[in-house]
C-alpha cells in the first residue's frame, strides 16, 4: 500500500492532487496548513526549498527516508505513473496522446502564468487604463478564449475521457479567482466544463477534506467568488 503524506496549503493549486488522489482511490495522509497570513507558514516552508505547497512526501519505498516532491504538476505525473497504474493519463499510443500533453500542461505554462501577470499588473498601474494592465488582461483572455472553444468542442481536454489534464485546470478557473478576479460570463464551454468537473464525486470529497469552508458553487459562478480576505481590498 502506498504510505503518502500530501501537505497542503489551503485556498492554493495544491487542491489539484487531493482531488487526483480521491480520483485515483489512492490512500493518504492529509496534513493542513493555513495561509500566514498570506504565504505559507513556516513549517511549510521548511520542508521544501521552495516553500510552496503541495508538497508529497511518499514513505512507501523507503520509510527511513521518504522522497519529498513539490510543484503540482511533478507531483500528478508521479502519482498516476508510481501508484496509479497510469490511470487519468493517455499513453504514447493513444490518438489524443498529443492533445492530453498539451492541456495537462496548459494550466501551469499559460493559464495560471497569465492570471498572475495581470495581478501584479494591478498592483503596479495608477489605473485599469494603463496600458500595462490591458496588454495583460487581453493576455489571459486570449487563453481563456482558447481554452473555452477546447471544453466547448469536446466533453474533457482530452476529448471524450476525463483525465489529469481537467484535474490540472480546474483551480485555474475557481479557486484562483479569489486572488485575481476575472468574470466568465462569456464563456459558457468553460462554465459548463466547470460543471461536469466539479460534479465530480472525487471532487467534492476531496474539498470536503483539504478545503471544507470552499464554497464550491461560487467558485464555478459566472462571476468572481470573495476576494480571500487576508488580501485586503483590491486595487482598481
Amino acid at each position: 500500500m502506498p504510505s503518502l503524506t500530501l501537505h497542503h496549503l489551503q485556498i492554493s493549486q495544491s487542491e489539484r492532487i487531493p482531488w487526483l488522489l480521491e480520483e485515483l482511490s489512492i490512500p493518504y495522509t492529509l496534513q493542513l496548513y493555513q495561509r500566514d497570513p498570506i504565504f505559507s507558514p513556516p513549517s511549510l516552508k521548511a520542508l521544501h526549498p521552495m516553500g510552496a505547497s503541495p508538497v508529497l512526501e511518499d514513505a512507501t519505498f523507503n520509510p527511513s527516508n521518504p522522497l519529498i516532491l513539490a510543484e503540482s504538476g511533478a507531483i500528478a505525473e508521479y502519482v498516476i505513473h508510481k501508484h496509479g497504474d497510469g490511470l487519468l493519463a493517455l499513453p504514447p499510443n493513444h490518438p489524443n496522446y498529443a492533445d492530453y500533453l498539451y492541456w495537462f500542461h496548459f494550466s501551469n505554462s499559460a493559464l495560471q502564468p497569465a492570471i498572475l501577470r495581470r495581478m501584479t499588473a494591478r498592483r503596479a498601474v495608477q489605473s485599469l487604463e494603463d496600458p500595462t494592465f490591458v496588454m495583460t488582461s487581453e493576455r489571459l483572455f486570449q487563453a481563456i478564449r482558447h481554452f473555452d472553444q477546447r471544453v466547448s468542442e469536446n466533453t474533457w481536454l482530452a476529448g471524450e475521457e476525463f483525465t489529469a489534464a481537467d484535474v490540472m485546470s480546474v483551480w485555474c478557473f475557481t479557486t484562483v479567482r479569489k486572488f485575481e478576479a476575472f468574470d466568465l460570463a462569456e464563456y459558457p464551454g468553460v462554465l459548463a466544463w466547470l460543471r461536469r468537473c466539479t460534479d465530480r464525486p472525487a471532487y467534492r470529497a476531496a474539498i470536503g477534506k483539504c478545503d471544507p469552508e470552499l464554497d464550491i458553487e461560487e467558485g464555478i459562478r459566472a462571476e468572481p467568488p470573495r476576494r480571500l480576505a487576508s488580501l485586503g481590498p483590491a486595487r482598481n
